[in-house]
């Protein structure tokens, strides 16, 4: 297929769009509420795909864990799996909907785009997929090797109903796939500095995740006695020592891994930067550290989010805390990361602890062999693209199954300006007609190379996939 014939392919009918569009239309919400009734939502989401993909519903197995949809597409030759493809049902809440240009769960569809709450984060990638099996079913089209659906219902709130359930059942089954694939990776356009062209960065790996509580306790009093320091004085100060020393710079194989796969697109001056520096020292990390995008890539970062104490302003508190959130990078770990508070800090009586779900950064021995089929399918549907890797900053249901694939990519071929990024759990998030075709051809095109009974065999760009 010539590239040609390939950029002509990639189209949405109305039917495609409309069926994502209703997708959008039920509020699937998580909550961090543990006794949350049963939310008829997803239940109706739930009934709705199976009446719109009545192929993979007869021809595939399907295990609930809840909400979560738990698919078993059995291949010519069973007994091996090819691919566990990934994607959540479940969407952030709406701040402000009166922002908004379409109301967040209408599902509104115009000339360009498919308004919505999901539609990028992560519905979208649910119904290409169903979209993508349900078109092989029809024409007759098997995979050789087995593929695992798994559509989580809780990735919003890390995934510990859904993902880590559905990966505990993979587990004890004895699956071990070729290949790995969820959202995190994007192509971005005029958003990496100096290459001008868009950059694919194909996610190999997550960041860790920790919120750390600081809490102190004191006497109280009237306010006009105060001691030294109040509580709030304390907590404050914990606070102003832990951004003030963030943990330090440090390069890891992943971003030297994606610096080298880059190099070749960067500008002249930026290649011999590298060239001349190596890819590994501290020039690199300096640099990348100047913007808040790259600084996250070489750093543990530090985030205050919330700061709580007292009750009236002239009563001394008794009590004050703060949360700190940190994306640990590998290398880095929860316990390496709660001992820097403590030291930094310098004052034993303000406690720090977890509070909340954490959890520690992928290893990374690699990109994995199935890495290089994922940068030809992306180039095959978005050509002249550069490819990279890269690091999740967040994190995705993927980190559940790190163990149960040879391969992992974080990654959806939808092409997104800086403005586009910035929908994502914001106001007037969508996707554009042109990238749901994208999201579709590309996971056709993997589902006509597992058919061929190789996951790991690199495809050429513009090849017939």
């Amino acid at each position: 297929m010539t590239d040609e014939a390939a950029t002509h392919s990639v189209v949405v009918d109305n039917h495609v769009a409309e069926r994502l569009a209703r997708a959008l239309r039920f509020a699937t919400v998580s909550t961090e509420e543990p006794d949350r009734p049963d939310d008829p939502e997803f239940a109706r989401l739930g009934a709705y795909l199976e009446e719109s993909f009545p192929l993979v519903h007869t021809e595939l197995e399907l295990e609930r864990f809840g909400y979560s949809r738990l698919y078993r597409w059995a291949g010519a030759e069973p007994e091996r799996v090819s691919a566990i493809l990934l994607a959540h049902q479940d969407v952030v809440p709406v701040d402000d909907p009166h922002r908004w240009t379409h109301p967040p769960f209408a599902g509104i569809v115009d000339d360009e785009f498919i308004w919505g709450r999901g539609a990028i984060d992560d519905k979208s990638r649910v119904l290409a997929i169903l979209e993508a099996v349900e078109s092989a079913l029809a024409v007759g089209i098997r995979p050789y090797h087995t593929v695992y659906l798994a559509f989580g219902h809780d990735e919003e709130v890390f995934g510990d109903q859904g993902a880590a359930r559905m990966a505990r059942r993979l587990r004890e089954a004895g699956v071990h796939a070729d290949l790995l694939i969820d959202e995190g990776g994007v192509i971005t356009d005029g958003i990496v500095d100096g290459v001008d062209r868009p950059v694919a960065s194909i996610m190999v790996g997550e960041k860790g995740y920790l919120t750390a509580r600081f809490s102190v306790r004191e006497v109280g009093g009237h306010s006009a006695m105060p001691g030294r320091r109040t509580a709030v004085g304390r907590i404050a100060r914990a606070v102003s020592r832990i951004q003030d020393h963030p943990m330090p710079l440090r390069m890891t194989p992943i971003v030297v891994d994606m610096l080298r796969r880059l190099r070749p697109a960067l500008p002249e001056s930026r290649r011999r930067l590298l060239g001349v520096a190596g890819l590994a020292t501290p020039l690199v990390t300096r640099v990348m550290a100047a913007r808040p995008q790259t600084e996250a890539l070489v750093r543990t970062t530090t985030a205050p989010t919330v700061i709580s104490g007292g009750v009236k302003a002239n009563v001394l508190p008794q009590h004050a805390e703060a949360l700190v959130n940190f994306r640990i990078l590998p290398g880095d770990s929860v316990r390496s990361v709660l001992e820097h508070c403590r030291k930094v800090v310098r004052d034993k009586g303000i406690r720090i602890e977890p509070f909340g779900i954490s959890s520690e950064p992928s290893l990374f021995d690699g990109p994995g062999p199935g890495f290089d089929v994922i940068a030809g399918l992306a180039q095959a549907v978005v050509p002249g693209i550069a490819v990279t890797s890269g690091i999740v900053p967040g994190a995705t249901d993927a980190r559940h199954y790190d163990d149960l694939a040879a391969t992992r990519c974080n990654f959806a071929p939808i092409v997104m300006t800086e403005a586009d990024l910035a929908t994502i759990h914001g106001t007037d998030e969508r996707i554009s007609l042109v990238n749901y075709a994208r999201l579709i051809e590309f996971n056709r095109r993997l589902i006509d190379h597992l058919a061929r009974g190789s996951s790991t065999t690199p495809q050429t760009s513009g090849a017939d996939v």
